[in-house]
């Protein structure tokens, strides 16, 4: 019997201590004793949880267009959609921004996915009463959301766009060449994240917080990850008085960006290349923007994509990187090209 004991007793320690290891320390709810305070008006979804939002634009009531802002990795609601006011009053545009479950004040969930992300969408838009029909846009890794909306609630549409969306490397529609070919472009550490973050998500919290290799480029703004086009950006946002505190992880890494990257890099239950046009008639659109310059979204795989979904309109901008939207007036092109159908100058 001691024998075995010798042997039992330090598998089931060393599990034990893998277990705590490899487990996410619990989140730290918003209002809750010790966790980070409520600012934002919530509603409660059916399961429980709540999302938090912010309006923006003309009063609901007065609007032309309504637009659901899906906000990117490592972001919240906070970070204002960077269009003109004047655009905005010309055209009478709401503007409903939330953070996604994990971020900012809005409950994580467990069991997020890209359904469920696209079914929060919908049940925010029937609680704030924006109607059958509204649009969404979605950024950077908020394009998964979007895509979740094509395929689970594309009756409740006006139109989409996704801004430099983030792409999957394992959809099934991709050439094996080419998504492997431009998975070894991105920086050495991104493709170990996303690779963990694919194969073996349980190690993705180890990896993500252990300090003798670089994990995530993105997750710790890494410079190779930004093109000559972004750094000039961050230059001229560092310029402007910080007015906003970004709270996208005050719950906890877990999650929030970590969950983000399971959830975008983890098998899904659809392939995006299969969706059908959800407006045979051209009663509304489809856009995406891509910028040619992107380090972290590759642009040859975002052709592919367009070239598999032609009633995409895609628009490729020449000198654009990861975060052209910001500047020079690119989101009132962006929302003028969905709202009003206007054609912009694309390669």
């Amino acid at each position: 019997m001691a024998p075995k004991l010798v042997f039992v007793l330090p598998v089931v320690l060393l599990g034990l201590v893998l277990q705590a290891i490899l487990r996410p320390p619990p989140p730290k709810l918003c209002g809750s004793p010790g966790g980070p305070p409520l600012t934002s008006p919530r509603i409660k979804l059916r399961d429980g949880r709540y999302l938090a939002y912010r309006e923006d634009g003309v009063q609901k009531d007065k609007a032309r267009y309504k637009i659901i802002t899906v906000h990117a990795f490592d972001s919240t609601k906070d970070f204002p959609l960077p269009v003109s006011k004047e655009l905005v009053e010309e055209l009478g545009i709401y503007i409903l921004a939330y953070d996604r479950a994990g971020y900012g004040e809005s409950d994580p969930n467990p069991k997020r996915d890209v359904k469920s992300e696209a079914l929060d969408i919908e049940e925010l838009a029937d609680q704030l009463g924006l109607g059958q029909k509204f649009y969404v846009l979605g950024a950077s890794m908020g394009g998964y959301s979007v895509w979740g909306c094509l395929q689970y609630i594309p009756h409740r549409l006006a139109g989409a766009a996704m801004v430099v969306p983030i792409i999957n490397y394992w959809w099934p529609s991709f050439p094996a060449e080419l998504s492997r070919q431009a998975f070894k472009r991105l920086v050495v550490p991104e493709q170990r994240t996303l690779w963990i973050a694919h194969n073996i998500p349980s190690l993705l919290y180890l990896w993500m917080t252990q300090r003798w290799f670089p994990s995530s480029a993105a997750a710790m703004h890494h410079p190779e990850i930004f093109s000559k086009h972004d750094m000039e950006v961050l230059q001229k946002m560092m310029a402007m008085p910080k007015t906003i505190e970004n709270k996208s992880r005050q719950q906890g890494i877990y999650e929030s960006i970590h969950r983000d990257l399971l959830v975008a890099f983890g098998s899904w239950e659809f392939d995006p290349m299969n969706i059908t046009n959800p407006f045979p008639q051209n009663e509304g659109s489809v856009h995406i923007w891509q910028g040619y310059e992107d380090r972290l979204v590759l642009v040859e795989l975002q052709r592919y994509i367009s070239k598999k979904l032609p009633w995409i309109k895609y628009h490729e901008v020449p000198e654009g990187g990861h975060m052209f939207m910001l500047v020079d007036g690119w989101t009132d092109r962006i929302l003028k090209a969905l709202l009003l159908g206007e054609e912009t100058l694309d390669v």
